[in-house]
């Protein structure tokens, strides 16, 4: 039987500007290009490894730096693939790949050979007249190895490798889950009472929805945040609502083969495992070792400092709900599906305007334009549409990101439209990420290349996709990821873009969606979809005194999750349904609210490793990007020159090659207290 051919295309990137032809990949070249991938990684490594020269920082760290381009290449687009378009073919290849990449990373991590070089130059690293950076990307490099068990016994390494291999495999079991639960409920309707109080954008959405689902002419109520969310909102149907709430919050419970709660405690406990393996007193030890946060301490101080505030509004907010429910003559109380629903109400009675009323300013199509427009004005680039490039699916755009000089700094893809085989929420990923060293075919160094997700609902054919604000300020935030990885400016793609802490990671993004509501933006970019009007300045008034309005409701839904997930990896393993349970007891949950993220599809959380015991990392960052747009304001002008030089040169550009505390003293001149952010949120006593 011959082998099956490997697919150069996927190695070979001779497209524009050095991206894929993603065309030429089918999904049949993955398994080929990943076999002799990690067969090349392999042997890269064990060149390095025994390497009969002592070692250097050239030699070893270096080396490594460079080694798997290949296995680079192949994941980087499975891994877009996996998560923007799947398929039953590219989930079942997920499945065998994600324990078959663990076990390589593991073999690497305990490589004795390997790590002996890498100790030797880390004990001796005074004497090496290594750069900044460089030290902090030999500390990566040695901490990385430490935390793979290069310092166990074999047994115990052993050990930690099934477990990492198992956690791998139950990470994507956990995400495919999500995503079926997802893909397979909607709720399909027809009747003029059903859509009672769903304004047209909302129905124009369900109604394509529908019709990508063969139910043309009817419309339906789908899981996609950019859907459930305005039609919990709007709709007047208490049943309805309930319905489409109840299926949306029980995502990876339902009994079957999606339901994630045994996935969960697995999870948990062989966490636990691991971090005792490794000597830490829990898995939040091991995760919090090298963060801004530093420990679990740290982090349940400013969650439950913000909580105590956040509940306290919330159970205020729940009574003006109350009120306003019974002033339309309904005996019922608050429930988490009435919360949206009469909160918009309320807001429309109190600031008198609505979403409705919003919405038709706040045009995708030009809210993206902002987002260059913004980054032109601090940081003196712009964006360029390429139509003639295509993107990895047909939705997808492609931009040159080039400085006032016209030199290309970046490429940039943006993939805003939900569509049933795109995992939900929104993300920033980089097909290849900015460095200087020289590569196997000569050229020196590499550009970024990024693309953003979003899940914003498709508008029917003809007409205009419109956005909450809250969509506004999503596509702002991962523009400030992607604009973390485009301006990137460093030697070693070990500390390049995002390759920070994780507590760190999101301030450059937070930071960003301050300047959409920056007045002179709004008034230049927020224009009617039929008459091209900007947005009254009566409206925008409205717009800007509401911005801490349902506050108390929107930090108790993340507190909350944070809160759960320090539990998980701070507490003893044991049932999780139950421990969430005692968690939002012990910290009194208002009934009328739930968490943002139900543990049993808490992707953040358990579909991958990134943000568990991390999820605090965004109220983390809000302290920081609180503080840092004061630093704007503080000169009087939003795109101060000065200030956005110190910003560019010291948040956006050094990636993880300096300490993220000395990169922010750099910028501030100082760290922040929370006293920035509790305001920003409207909770300061």
């Amino acid at each position: 039987m011959t082998e099956p051919a490997i697919n150069q295309a996927i190695f070979n990137w001779d497209g524009p500007h050095g991206l894929p032809r993603f065309a030429a990949v089918r999904d049949e070249d993955f398994k080929p290009a990943f076999d002799f991938a990690l067969v090349a990684h392999d042997a890269e490594i064990d060149t390095i490894a025994n390497n009969p020269e002592a070692p250097t920082f050239a030699n070893t760290i270096t080396a490594l730096e460079i080694a798997g381009d290949e296995l680079s290449h192949v994941s980087s687009i499975f891994w877009n693939k996996a998560g923007s378009d799947t398929n039953e073919a590219i989930q079942h290849l997920e499945r065998e790949i994600s324990p078959v990449m663990s076990r390589h990373y593991s073999k690497i991590g305990q490589n004795e050979p390997l790590f002996k070089r890498i100790d030797a130059l880390w004990e001796s690293k005074d004497s090496l007249s290594l750069t900044l950076e460089e030290t902090r990307v030999l500390e990566r490099h040695w901490k990385g190895f430490v935390k793979s068990g290069a310092k166990l016994p074999k047994e115990r390494q052993k050990r930690l490798a099934e477990i990492n291999e198992k956690l791998s495999s139950l990470g994507t079991n956990f995400g495919q889950n999500v995503l079926a639960d997802e893909k397979n409920w909607f709720l399909l309707l027809s009747d003029e009472d059903e859509l009672s109080g769903l304004p047209d954008f909302v129905r124009d959405a369900m109604a394509a929805a529908a019709e990508a689902r063969g139910e043309k002419g009817k419309y339906a109520v789908t899981l996609s945040r950019s859907i459930i969310e305005p039609f919990l909102t709007f709709s007047e149907r208490r049943d309805l609502r309930e319905q489409a709430f109840n299926a949306w919050t029980a995502r990876g419970e339902n009994p079957g083969p999606t339901d994630n709660r045994e996935i969960i405690a697995e999870t948990v406990a062989l966490r636990d495992e691991k971090a005792r393996l490794l000597g830490y007193p829990h898995y939040a030890a091991l995760k919090l070792d090298n963060t801004m946060a530093k420990d679990a301490g740290a982090v349940n101080g400013l969650l439950m400092k913000v909580w105590e505030k956040a509940r306290l509004r919330a159970l205020e907010e729940e009574a003006d709900l109350a009120r306003l429910i019974a002033e339309e003559g309904k005996n019922h109380g608050v429930q988490p599906w009435d919360w949206r629903h009469f909160a918009e109400k309320l807001r429309a009675k109190t600031f008198n305007f609505s979403e409705s009323e919003l919405k038709p300013y706040l045009q995708l199509e030009k809210i993206i334009d902002a987002c260059f427009a913004v980054a032109g004005k601090l940081f003196s680039i712009k964006a360029v549409r390429r139509t003639d490039i295509a993107g990895y699916h047909p939705d997808v755009r492609v931009y040159e990101i080039r400085d006032f000089d016209d030199n290309l700094v970046a490429l940039f893809m943006g993939d805003y439209f939900a569509r049933p085989s795109k995992r939900s929420g929104a993300w920033m990923s980089a097909f290849q990420s900015q460095h200087k060293l020289p590569l196997k075919n000569g050229a020196k160094g590499e550009i970024p290349i990024i693309y953003n997700v979003c899940n914003f609902a498709k508008p029917a054919e003809g007409k205009p996709a419109l956005l909450s604000i809250d969509d506004a300020r999503t596509l702002f935030h991962e523009f400030g990821h992607a604009l973390h990885g485009m301006l990137s400016d460093v030697t070693y793609p070990t500390v390049s873009g995002t390759s920070v802490s994780r507590d760190f990671v999101e301030l450059p993004s937070q930071l960003y969606e301050h300047w959409l509501t920056v007045p002179d933006i709004l008034k230049e970019y927020a224009l009617h979809y039929e008459t091209g009007a900007p947005m009254p300045e009566e409206l925008l008034d409205k717009v800007l005194a509401a911005r801490t309005f349902n506050a108390g409701f929107n930090t108790v839904e993340f507190t909350s999750s944070a809160l759960v997930d320090m539990a998980f990896h701070t507490r003893p393993p044991g049932d999780p349904m139950v421990l969430t349970t005692e968690v939002l007891a012990e910290i009194g949950m208002p009934s009328s609210i739930v968490m943002r993220h139900r543990t049993p599809h808490f992707s953040h959380v358990f579909s991958g490793d990134g943000y568990s015991a991390g999820y605090y990392s965004y109220m983390w960052s809000e302290v920081l990007d609180a503080d840092a747009f004061e630093a704007f304001m503080e000169t009087g002008n939003p795109f101060n020159a000065e200030t956005a030089r110190r910003l560019k040169e010291n948040i956006y550009s050094v990636g993880g090659s300096i300490d993220p505390e000395d990169a922010y003293k750099a910028f501030r001149g100082k760290l922040p207290s929370p006293d920035a952010m509790l305001k920003k949120k409207g909770l300061a006593a």
